[in-house]
Parts: C-alpha cells; structure tokens; sequence
C-alpha cells in the first residue's frame, strides 16, 4: 500500500499580533515555544478539515510563516490529491522561501502517486521545519527528517505530539492491520441510562453536545448501532456538517430485521447491514433491492468483533464510531476492541427502571471490571463530557 495524503485549501490568512512579533523579537526561549505552538495549532485545525475523507492515508495540516505571518496553508483532501504541504507551498509562491514549515506530520520523502514532499520543502527554500509527529509508516519513518535535515533545512520534531498524534489515530492503527480505531460514544443521564423505561431516549444530551458528536461522526469513516436503536429510534446516521461525508452507517442485525424503508438505509451515504449466516434470505434480498449492502457473518466474541472490524478496514475504515445500544456496547466492550470511550451526561435521573448505557458485562467483583485511563473531562453546555481509553 502506498502511503500518503494530499491536501487541502489555503483558507483566511491569520496574522500574528504585534505583541508576538515583540516578544519574538526578545528572543526568549519560552516565547519562541509559544509561537511555534501556536501555529502547529493552526496546522492542527488545518489537518482536522480533512478527517473522514483521507481513507487509506493519513489527514494532514501544513502552515506556512515568515517573518511573523502566515503566508499560506493547505489540507489533504483526499486520496491522489496534492500533499498538505504542495498545496501550501502553491499557495505562497516565492514567499515560502526563507519561511517555517508547520507540519503535523513528517513529510513523505519517497515517490508514491505524487512526488516528495520534501523535495518540494527544499526547492522552495523553507529555512526550518516544525513537525508536529514522525509517520509511522515504515516506508516514511524518518526519512523525511533525514532528508530535510541533510539539505540544511533546521528541523524540530514533536510539538504539539500527542495532539498532532490524536489526529492520525485511525491511520496509526489500520496501516499496521489492527483495523479501525474503536471510538465508543455514549450519552447517559447521570444515573447511566441512555433511555427511559419507555424506550424514550430524546433528548438526553443537550444541542451543544449533539453538535460535537456531528463533529465526531465527520471524522469518522463508519458510524455502527445495534438493530435495537435502529428499530426504536429510526436513526439518519447522517453527518449533518454542511459539506461533510457522510460515513459508512453498519447495523448490527443478525435477523436482518432492518426495515427497507429505514433511514439508515435511505439516508445519504452508504449503509451496510450484518447478518448472521442463519439470516432469513428472503429479508436479506428485501434489504439488498432497498439500496443497502448485506454481509452474514458471526459477529459474536472477540473472533467475531476482530471479523467484523477486518471488514470494515477492507472498506476503507480507518475510524469507526459506535453510538450503541447498550447490548452493542457491552459486547464490543467485552471483547476488548474499543479504544476510546465518550460519555456525554445529562443532569438528569432516569432510574433503575431505564436502559442502562453498558448492558451485561459478567463482573463479579468490582476490581475487575474494565479499567479506562481518563483523558479529559469538560463542560458542554449543561452537560459533561467524560473522556477515557483502556489501559
């Protein structure tokens, strides 16, 4: 597989203040820091406009700074596209020259569907380099800096690293065949249920929670519910970001009980249905003549989990979101395939009598239940937002 991104737009140009400009001029160390940080933030928001769309690479941001002011930036948009760092470069012309690469990822040196991006760094005459992570592809790994460095280019990798690593998780994890990121978001009253003992599950988060879960789905290049949610909620599935894809919607069906009519399968995109082997076929022609890909298989248990997230990665998803039910949580839990976990609470009670957002795990003893390592915890408006992954 070749490795490797195009980019994106040059977009608003944003110019650094005087204060930052007098303080640069101090040249003290810790303000140094802070400009170069604040600008791999900017690259950092550049790479994410290409989330959910670079499937098999990796999105990628590059801004281009001299003397104080940005001059140009780009994205990769896609498969066999420009680099982030071609468009950018495009954009600036002969202002690249003598000016600082900000990069969130190490430039490609080798010859893939478009030529080196460090060659075009160099031509330009780019004096430094800030590179926010190494590519962990092996046929880039360090290349890119060894080139870079070897033609004098000052080179300084890691800044921003976690960050500028977050952005590639899905990629990180698909190139090496460990399938698609496993993203769980949950929304939950504060008592842990994601429905009330009717079934009735709108709205338990608030619209400012529901707007960055749309943010999620974006960068996600597949969204998965059990049958269950689709059955009581009749969900799109849909990204509703104006000029966003939207992902690959996969049911969770082993009776093929999906109605053709569904929204998951009429919505825009995409929709694939797992059955078990034992599926009824004439419900699996119904679905297949509504528009929808059918595939059966045994989704049960590790072996099924790690099938399924092989599939998956066969149709090009690097990230994969699970918005539920509780059943599909706890099984995906159980089998040990999620990597990220979001739980957006409500302050609200639902009860013992509501539907609790992890179903059955089997844990007899409090110790052993699975541990998560929190990431962050914030306020969405009236809600909080918890974030962890497994240890």
């Amino acid at each position: 597989m070749n490795p490797r991104r195009s980019a994106g737009s040059s977009g608003k140009k944003h110019v650094a203040s005087r204060t930052d400009k007098k303080l640069a001029a101090g040249n003290g160390s810790s303000v140094a820091a802070g400009i170069d940080e604040k600008w791999m933030r900017e690259a950092i928001a550049e790479a994410e406009r290409g989330l959910g769309r670079t499937t098999p690479n990796p999105a990628v941001g590059c801004i281009l700074v001299r003397n104080g002011r940005e001059v140009a930036r780009g994205h990769y948009r896609g498969a066999g596209g420009p680099h982030a760092e071609a468009v950018a470069l495009a954009a600036a012309g002969s202002k690249a020259r003598g000016a600082t690469a900000y990069v969130t990822l190490e430039p490609h040196a080798h010859q893939g569907r478009t030529p080196p991006c460090t060659d075009a760094l160099i031509r330009a005459g780019v004096r430094r380099a800030v590179i926010g992570c190494e590519d962990p592809h092996e046929i880039v790994r360090g290349r890119g800096l060894r080139q870079l460095r070897g033609a004098g280019v000052v080179v300084e990798c890691g800044l921003l690293g976690d960050e500028c690593g977050d952005v590639i998780r899905g990629y990180r994890r698909f190139i090496t065949g460990k399938g698609p990121y496993v993203h769980l978001k949950l929304a939950a009253s504060l008592d842990g249920r994601i429905a009330a003992a009717g079934g009735d599950s709108r709205w338990i988060s608030t619209d400012a929670s529901r707007a960055l879960v749309q943010k999620m789905r974006a960068r996600s290049e597949a969204i998965l519910v059990g049958i269950g949610t689709v059955l009581a909620d009749d969900p799109r599935l849909t990204c509703r970001i104006p000029g966003a894809p939207s992902p690959l919607r996969v049911i969770l069906d082993p009776e093929l009980q999906t109605p053709p009519d569904a929204n998951v399968i009429r919505g825009r995109g995409r929709a694939l249905i797992i059955g078990s082997a034992s599926a009824p076929l004439r419900r699996r022609e119904r679905i297949e003549r509504a528009g929808a890909t059918v595939e059966c298989f045994d989704t049960r248990g590790v072996r099924g989990w790690k099938r399924l997230l092989g599939r998956l990665a066969g149709h090009g998803v690097m990230e994969l979101l699970v918005e539920g039910g509780g059943s599909v949580a706890a099984s995906a839990v159980k089998a040990g395939v999620v990597n990220r976990v979001s739980i957006f609470y409500n302050a609200r009670f639902l009860g013992a009598d509501g539907v609790a957002m992890i179903g059955a795990l089997g844990v007899r003893r409090a110790a052993d239940g699975p541990k998560l390592r929190t990431l962050g915890v914030q306020r969405i408006g009236e809600d909080i937002l918890w974030e962890g992954e497994f240890e």
